[in-house]
């Protein structure tokens, strides 16, 4: 059985971080000359800080079983307003951080293989810092051996084949063949902390799980014509 799965980030406000932690980040930007460039390196600083384990929170985590097909998102939220699409075979439950991060290692110590779309970059190594950050202990190594896909399988390790060929985004590989992408609804991964400011987690929970069955339906492409091994 496998586990398709995603996460959704969102950065800290940059005046929370310690004086120390601003400094190291902002190393390079201050000694630009140019004030124009040094103002524009200044807010990519703060841009990204949703993508560093360190400076950023997980507020949605999408998972699919490929048996069933069904699909839970957990999502950061006061108010107890989980909800289910039968159309989508998905289910909505709110939870906070901590404990979104001990379903997830208790669901990926049931299955055989763990499904994504650059999680040994992104997805698994944010997790992994972030439990440890709230004192969980994963359940399970998903960062072995690089080419090793018993475990993991990361979809776009695999359509580059290990980064020979280029990268493109989930978005741009779903147009190349016919999936319906996350991005169509007009939302992106970029859009996020602003949707999160504006208190639409839901909305930020409903393009997690549009994430997970795009990488789902991508992973049946690639199990049928390009798993060869």
């Amino acid at each position: 059985m496998g586990l398709v799965f995603d996460i959704e980030t969102i950065g800290y406000e940059f005046e929370t971080l310690s004086e120390s932690q601003q400094e190291f980040l902002l190393r390079y930007a201050e000694q630009e000359k140019d004030e124009v460039k040094k103002v524009e390196k200044i807010e990519d600083v703060k841009r990204y800080l949703s993508l560093y384990p360190f400076t950023a929170k997980i507020i949605a985590i999408g998972l699919l079983n490929t048996e069933t097909e069904n699909t839970v998102v957990l999502f950061e939220s006061s108010e107890s307003d989980e909800w289910v699409s039968d159309e989508k075979k998905t289910k909505y439950k709110p939870l906070p951080e901590v404990e979104m991060i001990k379903f997830f290692w208790d669901c990926v110590s049931k299955v055989d293989t763990v499904i994504t779309f650059n999680g040994r970059n992104f997805d698994i190594p944010f997790i992994m810092l972030r439990s440890a950050l709230l004192k969980i202990r994963p359940t399970k190594n998903l960062l072995k051996n690089r080419y090793d896909s018993t475990s993991h399988i990361d979809l776009l390790e695999q359509f580059t084949f290990y980064g020979i060929t280029k990268k493109f985004n989930l978005d741009f590989y779903c147009h190349a063949f016919g999936i319906e992408s996350p991005k169509s609804k007009g939302i992106t991964g970029m859009e996020v902390k602003e949707l999160y400011k504006a208190g639409r987690i839901k909305d930020i929970a409903i393009y997690c799980g549009d994430d997970v069955r795009a990488t789902y339906e991508l992973y049946k492409i690639w199990k049928e014509y390009l798993n060869l091994s």
